[in-house]
């Protein structure tokens, strides 16, 4: 009798022992999952809400999303989703767009802030971003891609829209017209230096995966950026050439000292293998 009475005391302090509670830094348990302080913190952080300021309403609506966020999640798990092959490879794509983004913000957030020499030098460098900023009006003409070179060097030969539909009309090929604005900053910039060189009126063709377009710019709005905007797209610029580099930089070292096998028809083309 003695025993079994110490037996039911020592199961009772296990089962005890296993139950969470809402104390010191865990706020709240839900089906015994801990959301701790910590948690609720990072909650209010990714509303822009810092945690010494938030109001107790603020925190208890927070707690609550948390709350409604876990109870699905257990849900989730309870029917197997996080089993799924599904599942698995965006978790593992998450995962390596979480650590890369880390990465890259370790090393940049390391670099010094641009000059003022730096940042004038950037601004001549995209003259379509910057000083010679406009809207663009364009007139286009859409059309599937085509096969034939031919065809294809007398597009690119064109010297008007009309040469362009006359050229399409002649080899049957359906299209279609359409008036856009184009702010001239979106355009890269050697795109942007090689439609400067164009005449009035004279039609440039961007090609896409399976349609093709023909644009003539038939009004000009400049749109400058003042002094205080335009340093802060630069910045922006700046940042983003850096962590393009810093990438293609580091990915090149990368591959220089990896062994990588491909199967059979999965390497890379060629001209790409470095």
């Amino acid at each position: 009798m003695g025993q079994r009475i110490v037996l039911a005391i020592v199961l009772a302090f296990i089962v005890s022992s296993c139950e969470r509670k809402a104390e010191g830094q865990t706020v709240a348990v839900v089906n015994n999952e801990e959301i701790t302080a910590a948690d609720l913190n990072a909650e209010l952080a990714s509303e822009n809400l810092p945690a010494s300021s938030a109001t107790k309403e603020a925190r208890a609506a927070a707690l609550q999303l948390l709350i409604n966020r876990r109870l699905l999640e257990q849900q989730a798990r309870s029917e197997g989703i996080d089993k799924s092959p599904e599942f698995l490879n965006r978790e593992r794509r998450t995962t390596e767009q979480l650590l890369i983004g880390m990465l890259v913000s370790r090393q940049v957030n390391t670099t010094q802030v641009p000059t003022p020499d730096q940042i004038s030098k950037f601004e001549a460098d995209h003259p379509g971003v910057f000083s010679k900023r406009e809207i663009w009006t364009l007139q286009q003409v859409i059309y599937p891609l085509p096969k034939n070179d031919a065809l294809k060097a007398k597009l690119n030969a064109a010297n008007t829209l009309d040469d362009v539909t006359r050229a399409l009309s002649a080899a049957g090929i359906q299209f279609t017209t359409a008036t856009r604005q184009v702010d001239s900053a979106m355009i890269p910039p050697s795109n942007y230096a090689q439609i400067m060189t164009l005449k009035e009126g004279e039609p440039f063709i961007a090609n896409g995966p399976d349609k093709a377009v023909a644009s003539v710019i038939t009004a000009r709005q400049p749109a400058p950026l003042t002094d205080d905007k335009a340093r802060q797209v630069a910045l922006e610029g700046i940042r983003r050439d850096q962590v393009n580099k810093f990438i293609n930089d580091r990915v090149k070292n990368l591959k220089a000292t990896a062994k990588i096998e491909y199967q059979p028809g999965f390497g890379p083309p060629a001209k790409s293998a470095s």
